[in-house]
């Protein structure tokens, strides 16, 4: 029997079935977000931007935290922008 979220696909309407007709479902019945409220944490993050970046294992050794790769990134950054200046002159 297939299911598209909590519903057997004769319940679904037809414009339900055309959009995913034959995919079994992505989220458990038990999962139950009708009391949900979207975005209710957005504006905690807006105006922040955040990258990830995932280190080799040998360069994550030589680093403890975030904060030192920061500080490491910032010199050489600092130092490759001396380099370009003196490049450009």
């Amino acid at each position: 029997m297939l299911f598209l979220g909590m519903k057997q696909m004769g319940e679904l309407s037809d414009n339900q079935r055309s959009l995913n007709p034959l995919k079994e479902p992505d989220m458990l019945a038990e999962y139950d977000f009708n009391g949900g409220v979207r975005g209710m944490y957005a504006d905690r993050f807006k105006g922040i931007k955040s990258d990830v970046v995932v280190l080799a294992p040998d360069v994550a050794k030589v680093f403890g935290d975030s904060k030192s790769v920061n500080e490491a990134l910032r010199v050489i950054a600092k130092l490759a922008g001396k380099q370009a200046k003196k490049s450009a002159a």
